[in-house]
């Protein structure tokens, strides 16, 4: 049986001060009571997540990275309200408790939510993975899950509130260019490359839904005793309303093959014996949602390039020393691989 996810102890330099934490929760979520142990999950690359274990149960605190000014990515207000949109009527996300927007407190927004427990697939269950029978079942069911939240009804919802879906490929190929452009650190022409291939090939949105837009096994809670079931989706920091291509493009560049580069298959398990093909993940998506893919190659491409951008963003802030993780020191490469896997896609047109 593989194990529950468990938190660690807090990293040097990322503490909680728990003497300030501890009277704001009192006032404004008394349901918490007092918090007895505040540890840290280590394997997240953007918000910082902490497992809180209070009198009243087990909870997230979730708050930015120090040196963080990625606005969207990053505001805690933003993914409080899509929790507690989706909440009534999506019934695999944590329940939102309180959110606190006062930097006072502890020294950024957080907010905070109910602990879902169960299976987080991390690359490091590479070594001990599902059996290939399991993880067949298991990769269906993230794909028909994804069709599933691009069902939700985003007026009757409330979720249409999120976003302006009109022109949203152009905004966010603009928007992700900008973004590298600020924290570029090295010369890398496959970036470039990338980019003027997307602002000069975009297709014309027909379409609009709910985005996850970080949609991978390790942003997904697993149920103990059956690892197939999908009992939670987490990490909805990015979640939007626009074209649900650009949501599955992104799924496509986390969804790994044996084949693909070693810098990309270590941060996932979609490359295990069992998973789907990327080209049966689409078209199992297509099937589901009844969606025209033909246009498939940009989406994909387009997410190659975004997990880039991230991991550029992630790295510069490691390089300016906001963060210690010596994970992040290495991030520069898989830029560099992503940048090589989406040319080669544009040139070859393979997905």
């Amino acid at each position: 049986m593989l194990p529950i996810d468990q938190p660690v102890d807090v990293r040097a330099g990322e503490e909680l001060p728990a003497g300030a934490l501890q009277p704001w929760l009192d006032t404004h979520a008394p349901q918490v009571g007092q918090i007895s142990s505040i540890r840290q999950f280590p394997s997240g690359f953007s918000n910082l997540t902490y497992a809180l274990t209070a009198t009243g149960g087990e909870f997230i605190l979730r708050k930015p990275p120090a040196g963080a000014n990625i606005k969207s990515a990053h505001d805690m207000g933003r993914e409080f309200r899509v929790l507690s949109l989706l909440f009534p009527h999506f019934n695999r996300v944590p329940k939102p408790v309180a959110l606190c927007e006062d930097v006072l407190v502890i020294g950024s927004s957080f907010y905070v939510m109910e602990r879902l427990n169960g299976i987080i697939l991390r690359a490091s269950h590479a070594r001990s993975p599902l059996p290939r029978q399991q993880f067949m079942a298991l990769s269906r069911n993230l794909v028909d899950t994804l069709v599933e939240i691009h069902a939700l009804n985003i007026q009757t919802t409330g979720l249409a509130t999120l976003g302006k879906p009109e022109g949203y490929v152009a905004r966010q190929v603009e928007g992700w260019t900008q973004r590298y452009t600020k924290a570029e650190t090295d010369s890398i022409p496959a970036m470039n490359e990338s980019s003027a291939w997307l602002i000069a090939n975009q297709p014309v949105s027909k379409e609009v839904a709910f985005l996850h837009n970080d949609f991978k096994y390790d942003n997904v809670v697993l149920d103990v005793n059956d690892p197939t079931r999908i009992i939670g989706i987490l990490d909805w920091e990015m979640a939007t309303v626009g074209d649900p291509l650009m949501d599955l493009g992104a799924a496509l560049a986390y969804w790994c093959e044996p084949t693909d580069h070693p810098l990309t298959r270590m941060f996932n398990v979609s490359w295990l014996p069992g998973n789907l093909s990327r080209k049966e993940v689409i078209d199992r998506y297509a099937t589901g949602s009844r969606r025209d893919v033909s246009n498939i190659s940009f989406y994909y491409v387009f997410g190659l390039f975004k997990n880039a951008v991230i991991a550029q963003q992630i790295y510069a802030r490691w390089k300016a020393g906001f963060t210690q993780d010596p994970r992040f020191g290495q991030l520069i490469d898989v830029v560099k691989a992503l940048a090589a896997h989406a040319v080669h896609a544009i040139e070859t047109k393979k997905i």
